[in-house]
């Protein structure tokens, strides 16, 4: 089957001599891997660049169902990025979103909000100079599409049970998160992405809290673990 796509680039993989594997997250099909042919000869050069983590495409696809594997034939960029993969820090959060995404994002379905919210999301990460917490935020927000983002319901004394997502009365057992991580989390919730800036943590305060939040992911989604640019994204923002 012959058609047009959009596609967010999760992960890609060298195969064979000159060819890749590319994992993309696409507006009509959920998750899809495309072979992409001949990508390091010399005369394709170029087309690497399309496939960097968390490039957002037009495509032309061939695609045939029960097929692990289809093909790309056209591909241009939907949205150019200014920032995202050239200032050091951005490229870093993109490297680690992209990794959590290539993850978790497992159906092969067609899921427009999703996709909004990853693409739309992204766009704004690129045009920002303040966003040291976006992933805190982006993470946290995701969870609304995974099925299990926090319930909402809460006093100033709750405090937030990772095992069973919501706020209880009382500290209940080792799932019952720290005061500090609760306040944070409360602050969070509702927050839109442009209010970011009246969220001031220091690098302990926003470590501790991915790590809640991973830990989070972890308990709710039993194949999630976490990922192997962790550690070199933590560095960075520290």
């Amino acid at each position: 089957m012959l058609g047009t796509n959009k596609a967010i680039v999760l992960s890609k993989i060298k195969y064979r001599e000159n060819d890749i594997i590319v994992k993309c997250y696409t507006l009509k099909r959920g998750v899809v891997s495309y072979l992409i042919r001949n990508a390091f000869k010399s005369k394709n050069h170029k087309t690497i660049a399309y496939y960097q983590p968390l490039s957002q495409l037009f495509i032309d696809e061939k695609y045939k169902q029960n097929q692990s594997l289809h093909y790309i034939t056209e591909v241009k960029s939907s949205f150019v990025y200014k920032t995202l993969h050239t200032n050091v820090l951005k490229s870093s959060v993109t490297i680690f979103i992209a990794e959590i995404l290539a993850t978790v994002l497992k159906e092969e379905e067609q899921n427009n909000t999703l996709f909004e919210y990853i693409e739309l999301s992204l766009q704004w990460l690129d045009t920002e100079t303040d966003f040291s917490n976006f992933h805190l935020l982006f993470l946290l927000e995701l969870t609304k599409y995974l099925g299990f983002y926090p319930e909402s319901k809460y006093d100033d004394k709750s405090i937030f049970n990772l095992q069973s997502g919501a706020f209880e009365i009382s500290l209940i057992d080792k799932y019952s998160i720290s005061e500090q991580n609760n306040t944070v989390l409360k602050r969070l919730l509702g927050m839109k992405f442009d209010e970011l800036n009246q969220l001031q943590l220091n690098v302990f305060q926003r470590r501790n809290f991915l790590n809640m939040l991973l830990l989070y992911y972890e308990l709710h989604l039993g194949y999630f673990k976490k990922p192997k640019s962790l550690e070199v994204f933590s560095q960075l923002f520290n």
